[in-house]
């Protein structure tokens, strides 16, 4: 009987059949469930490097990295030794600490931009927060986003977005009032004519815009020519903020963020995941005429009892430490090159109907022979093909994100070695479906 209970505990489906009494869907967000390219969920035990390890045994390569914050692979040294160490010192006091003050001059050191900075709890958090923060500024209240750009779940940014909302095919969310989602004015990415004629009928009235410089929550989209810096020069002409989510981006294109990476510098940032270590943080902040609206300097409320928990404080500052190791991004990024340079010689060679979109250390495939540069182009993919694609490689031990519309990261643990089997694997699976 014990050794029944014991292979019952080992195995993912007995877990999301657990799941599933106490959670909705089995799972705490919504992509983790496979619902769009079907089976279930497989449990982890533990990550460690570029891998991770089922509760059946099983290993992965995994280029999910927790959505982007891993840069460092799972479990690095340093992270866990700064994570050790602070839980014998106490994991929240509900009162400042100085780890907050470093981290924040580390984050204020990497983005010119930003000279005061909020740390918060999550990426969601941070983008209300700046919302928010720019509408009292502005004292305006209609904001304008992208299509297929997620900005996390709250009420105003979950028409036309990316990520989940993109991968199970919603186009907005139940318990959103429509007046509520009436505020929020939509733009296709790289379309700056369609910008131009929004700013045209309401740019008196726009208080923000908001975007991903990198979109990644719908696939890689790579910004086209002058789109973000002809998106800077809108904004100034109207007196209108500019945000920019860097919540994915930011610490993973290149210290300084997307902003160093493209040389345009927005009005607020928020920041995500990867400046914990890895652990629950978000963050916003801008200049100095801006940021002193946020409570106790000024009247825009935002409070939390966990911002700037001593946690992921101490992981984020050992965190942008090692980033800033010289060569660290010019090794991770040539790597990436190299691997994506493997992969579209071979599709093209091929003429398989498969388009990479690649920057940085990030990648999607898209399963269309078109070109991707927007929402609508990124949603001509085959999904259906991109399922089949995605458990070919679960079952060979490469785990990437089970959506068509999300991105592949590579971190600094992933070896020669791990790229190079999925090379092999990606063209050995194309080679069959095409």
């Amino acid at each position: 009987m014990a050794g029944e209970k014991m292979k019952a505990l080992q195995n993912s489906s007995f877990w999301f059949n657990e799941a599933r009494k106490s959670i909705p869907g089995g799972v705490d967000s919504p992509v983790r469930a496979f619902k769009s390219v079907g089976g279930e969920p497989f449990f982890v035990q533990h990550g460690h490097g570029s891998k991770i390890v089922d509760v059946e045994g099983r290993e992965y390569i995994d280029y999910v990295c927790s959505y982007g914050p891993l840069i460092l692979g799972h479990s690095h040294p340093a992270i866990v030794r700064a994570i050790q160490d602070q839980t014998t010192h106490g994991t929240s006091y509900g009162a400042p600490t100085p780890l907050e003050v470093e981290l924040a001059n580390l984050v204020k050191k990497a983005m010119p931009s930003i000279d005061l900075v909020r740390f918060v709890n999550s990426g969601t958090e941070a983008t209300m927060s700046a919302v928010r923060l720019a509408r009292a500024f502005t004292k305006r209240k209609f904001i304008l986003k992208f299509e297929g750009c997620y900005h996390g779940h709250g009420d105003g940014f979950l028409s036309k977005a990316g990520s989940g909302m993109a991968t199970l095919g919603l186009s907005a969310s139940p318990g959103v009032p429509e007046e509520f989602a009436g505020l929020t004015l939509h733009a296709p990415f790289n379309n700056i004519e369609r910008v131009h004629a929004v700013f045209k009928e309401k740019g008196k009235e726009i208080a923000a815009v908001i975007v991903e410089p990198i979109p990644a929550n719908v696939g890689v989209l790579l910004p086209r020519g002058a789109f973000l810096s002809q998106l800077r020069e809108i904004t100034r002409q109207h007196d209108t903020l500019l945000i920019f989510d860097e919540v994915i981006s930011g610490f993973r294109l290149a210290f300084g963020g997307a902003q160093e990476f493209v040389g345009v510098r927005p009005d607020l940032t928020t920041l995500g995941k990867i400046i914990g270590g890895g652990l629950p943080v978000g963050a916003y902040g801008g200049s100095g005429e801006i940021m002193s609206l946020v409570a106790p300097l000024g009247p825009v409320y935002q409070a939390g009892t966990l911002s700037g928990n001593p946690l992921a404080m101490r992981a984020g500052i050992e965190m942008l430490k090692q980033l800033q190791m010289t060569g660290f991004y010019k090794a991770l990024n040539e790597k990436t090159e190299r691997f994506v340079d493997a992969l579209t010689t071979t599709v093209k060679r091929r003429h398989w109907p498969v388009t990479i979109n690649h920057i940085g250390s990030m990648l999607t495939l898209f399963f269309t022979a078109k070109p991707v540069v927007d929402y609508e182009s990124a949603l001509t993919s085959d999904t259906k093909a991109f399922a089949r694609f995605f458990h070919d490689l679960l079952s060979r031990g490469i785990f990437i994100a089970p959506s068509q519309f999300e991105a592949m990261f590579v971190s600094s643990a992933h070896s020669i070695e791990d790229l190079s089997k999925t090379t092999d694997a990606v063209e050995q699976i194309l080679e069959k479906m095409f």
